[in-house]
């Protein structure tokens, strides 16, 4: 993901932004600060990949600190945010210390969103896979300037050929867990695809349905 992120963090560097923050997340912390899911690794590797240019890598990604390290940075700065996830207001739920589930209070959503929107003029979304969630980095950033970044653009330029033009035979492979989140779009693609073929934790749910395979709580 960090290559293919290239293009649009160079096309901003050479546009001549006066920083390029960057928003992301690792894992599923749910909202709790778990070293394990730290971006902090990415900012070298991204700094390699950008020919040794420099990353600044902040320990958090709102508040008064970040704010005002962003205000200050010049000449094509790029800086990494801390993972949006150790955040709860980030998702609007997760889990406390005590591993019990929690729901962020929406005051809390609002002042995150409020301290995200300020670390930019322009925002650029190059998330695709997460573009279909509400959360605070994709929904709540409040910024008039907004646009899709070229990954974005290649995703949706491949979906748009896949649905409107496919090259026949037309072979759709689905994986995920969640199949809540996937059955509208499979019984979308029924009438446009020659085959489907389900794969990762839906597989256990029609697995169960058609063929009655015990699968506990797979």
């Amino acid at each position: 993901r960090i290559v293919a992120a290239l293009p649009t963090i160079k096309h901003a560097i050479d546009a001549g932004a006066k920083a390029i923050i960057l928003m992301s997340h690792l894992g599923r912390p749910d909202g709790q600060k778990i070293e394990k899911y730290s971006l902090k690794p990415v900012a070298s590797k991204l700094s390699e990949l950008l020919d040794g240019k420099d990353v600044k890598f902040l320990d958090d990604c709102v508040g008064s600190e970040v704010e005002s390290a962003v205000s200050s940075a010049s000449n094509g700065q790029v800086i990494l945010l801390e993972n949006l996830r150790f955040h709860v207001e980030e998702e609007g739920k997760g889990k406390n210390a005590e591993g019990e589930k929690v729901k962020a209070e929406a005051k809390d959503v609002d002042a995150f969103r409020a301290s995200l929107t300020k670390l930019g003029d322009v925002y650029v979304n190059d998330a695709f896979g997460t573009a279909h969630r509400a959360h605070s980095s994709m929904v709540g950033v409040k910024l008039d300037q907004r646009a899709a970044g070229f990954l974005m653009k290649k995703e949706l330029d491949f979906f748009a050929k896949v649905l409107e033009s496919p090259e026949r035979p037309f072979l759709a492979i689905l994986g995920g867990a969640k199949i809540s989140d996937k059955i509208q779009l499979i019984e979308n693609m029924l009438d446009k695809v020659n085959s489907i073929v389900i794969g990762g934790g839906m597989a256990f749910t029609f697995n169960n349905t058609l063929e009655n395979v015990k699968v506990s709580h797979s």
